[in-house]
């Protein structure tokens, strides 16, 4: 923790002061939420950004798609938009999000949308001349206007929420009880290799609930990457020169992956606006190298750099053990939702 982080102390005390208040006055009532007749799955965190719910998303379209008719909500994080938009084919990265845009042209079966008012987001949906029958929403654990009907909380290995604290002092958008809200939590960027006795004090720190079912899962590098015309083997152009390129909030492991003696990192901000600036740059560095970077990063990128050069890394949410009882949580939950 810095020392301006320590400064500002008080402020941590007063933002958890007024979101605890808010939180109390949903929970009696006071606040009215929404509620929807039909599955609504939300996929959020307690902290700001890192805890990887984009690859938790694809995670659930991939469980529940070919059963159901399934739809995204998302904000639309510095989006160039507002309001509520549905993905089609005139939009781009700059108008609905990087990661709504990425969900848009990895899944084609689905709907896409985003809205800042999420239960306007769902109210839009549902008058589409082809409803959905599942919505997920996307980082919206505190956006308790909508009250959903599954909660799933996710919290980053490393980085606890039971070991964090209220912004700006912490990373925490409210204080770490509110984790009781969640059906499931899990705990991603997991070692592969975590043991079951670390398993074990981690969800003994996290003081589970009775209620809740707690999971640990792994980010899963893919071993080829790709262009919009090619896939090559990662580990057949180990030696080739090469520009790693990421603007997403916890870098380290992707570069990690990927890095050898051949290769230079660039480093941007998360959610990055790629200016021509920055482009500029970018090609200076990249002469004669291939560009890998992150998928959330090649939708921004795509038709702004050499598609000869230009090359994404797909990563996958893996769980240690127990895919199977998520699985069936998770389809229990939509099966029973949707007979209301």
């Amino acid at each position: 923790m810095n020392l301006l982080r320590k400064i500002l102390f008080p402020f941590a005390i007063l933002y958890g002061f007024i979101t605890s208040i808010r939180n109390f006055l949903f929970d009696m009532g006071i606040l009215k939420s929404h509620g929807f007749e039909m599955p609504i799955i939300v996929v959020g965190n307690l902290s700001v950004g890192g805890t990887g719910k984009t690859p938790q998303i694809e995670y659930l379209i991939r469980l529940l798609s070919n059963q159901y008719k399934i739809a995204t909500l998302s904000r639309g994080y510095k989006r160039q938009s507002e309001g509520f938009v549905l993905a089609n084919t005139e939009v781009n990265a700059a108008i609905l999000g990087d990661e709504p845009y990425q969900f848009f042209k990895k899944f084609p079966n689905i709907q896409v949308a985003v809205d800042a008012n999420r239960k306007n987001g769902i109210e839009q949906l549902l008058s589409q001349p082809e409803k959905p029958e599942v919505i997920l929403l996307d980082d919206a654990f505190q956006h308790r206007k909508v009250k959903a009907g599954f909660y799933i909380l996710l919290t980053s290995y490393g980085d606890l929420y039971s070991d964090d604290w209220m912004l700006p002092t912490g990373n925490l958008r409210e204080f770490g009880s509110g984790a009781a809200r969640a059906n499931v939590i899990i705990v991603t960027k997991c070692p592969p290799n975590l043991s079951v006795a670390e398993q074990n004090e981690i969800k003994s720190k996290l003081n589970i609930a009775p209620h809740q079912a707690l999971f640990f899962t792994f980010i899963a590098y893919d071993e080829f990457i790709y262009s919009e015309k090619e896939a090559l083997k990662v580990n057949e152009i180990k030696d080739s020169p090469q520009l790693l390129l990421a603007g997403i909030a916890k870098p380290a492991p992707f570069f990690k992956y990927l890095q050898s003696e051949n290769q230079e990192c660039l480093t941007f901000p998360d959610h990055h606006h790629f200016t021509e600036k920055d482009i500029l740059e970018i090609k200076d560095k990249s002469q004669h190298k291939i560009i890998i970077t992150t998928e959330k990063d090649f939708v921004r990128l795509k038709g702004s750099l050499p598609i000869q050069q230009l090359f994404y890394l797909p990563i996958k949410s893996t769980f240690l053990s127990d895919a199977a009882d998520f699985d069936s949580i998770i389809k229990n939950y939509v099966a029973s939702s949707s007979r209301k």
